[in-house]
């Protein structure tokens, strides 16, 4: 009887040391789940948006910076015809897309922009009046923040390197790389039927352009070894300048030509592509309006609490 007892005993203890264990992993477990619940919802909760923003623009003669300015109203027209761009003396000037790049995705509270097609995941683009900026969207017109990619050459080019290199680009074999690349290819194109001359073609200007132009040099000279092209990546302005005055066969611009430019050159569009405004991965933010963003780089709006919603 004693022995019975003490075998009941025993295995009541047991049967509760062993509710005890499943009870404390079942609640290490839900702790667990917990702290992990907690570290996701805490992603970005670092983001203070009574700081100050950190504006970031593009220098004086580039493309994206005067297509940008003109999109966005920022460059205002004055009285006397003349216009002006009114971007804050307290924004940080990048000289290049990949600087513009580096500078946003070190710093939480910057802004910046960048073309579409040299957007990579280092930063993050921002919905600009509630349409994402992707290439179906500046197709279908609900992402109004485009411009035209350019190269101009002068009217009397005798390159004819130069000139059978335009053909490829404006071919369906060139056409096709612009859309790989992201940008909206130009239609009503046709198959490359060159003549494949030797000799060499220098072409340079936007840092915007640079990176498509790279791709294009490349496949054409797959195509026509005997071929020589020099790239150099400049600005649209230096682009056009050097075109007319010689230093470049093909200038590039990632804008309209002006009017002093389109009466020495011959521009041709090969692209259109977007402007892509960016912020910080760290920054809640995902939207802002038109509006929001000429406030804040005319320095209407100083701190991210005030485009908050």
């Amino acid at each position: 009887m004693k022995f019975r007892k003490l075998m009941a005993v025993a295995l009541i203890a047991a049967m509760a040391a062993t509710m005890a264990v499943g009870c404390g992993g079942s609640s290490s477990d839900k702790s667990a789940e917990g702290s992990t619940d907690n570290s996701s919802a805490d992603s970005g909760s670092d983001f203070d948006t009574s700081n100050d923003i950190t504006i970031v623009s593009r220098e004086d003669g580039s493309g994206t910076r005067g297509a940008f300015i003109e999109l966005f109203g920022i460059e205002e027209k004055q009285s006397d015809g003349t216009k002006v761009d009114m971007t804050t003396t307290d924004a940080q000037i990048t000289n290049n897309t990949s600087v513009m790049l580096t500078t946003v995705a070190g710093d939480e509270y910057a802004i910046g922009y960048v073309s579409l097609g040299s957007l990579n995941d280092s930063v993050k683009a921002l919905k600009i009046d509630g349409a994402e900026a992707t290439a179906d969207n500046i197709e279908n017109g609900s992402y109004k923040v485009s411009r035209p990619f350019n190269i101009a050459v002068k009217k009397d080019l005798d390159n004819e390197v130069a000139k059978d290199f335009m053909a490829y680009i404006m071919s369906t074999e060139g056409q096709e790389i612009v859309s790989n690349e992201k940008y909206i290819p130009v239609s009503d194109v046709e198959a490359y039927a060159g003549s494949k001359p030797s000799g060499k073609c220098v072409v340079g200007g936007s840092s915007s352009v640079s990176p498509l132009m790279e791709k294009l040099i490349e496949a054409y000279k797959k195509v026509n070894p005997n071929a020589d092209i020099e790239l150099q990546t400049s600005d649209s302005t230096t682009g056009m300048t050097s075109t007319i005055e010689g230093s470049y066969d093909i200038g590039m611009a990632s804008r309209e030509l002006k009017d002093d430019e389109a009466s020495e050159l011959e521009a041709t569009v090969i692209a259109t592509d977007g402007i892509a405004v960016i912020v910080n991965k760290a920054n809640t933010a995902d939207e802002l309006s038109a509006d929001q963003v000429k406030s804040i780089y005319v320095g209407d709006v100083t701190t991210w609490d005030e485009v908050s919603k």
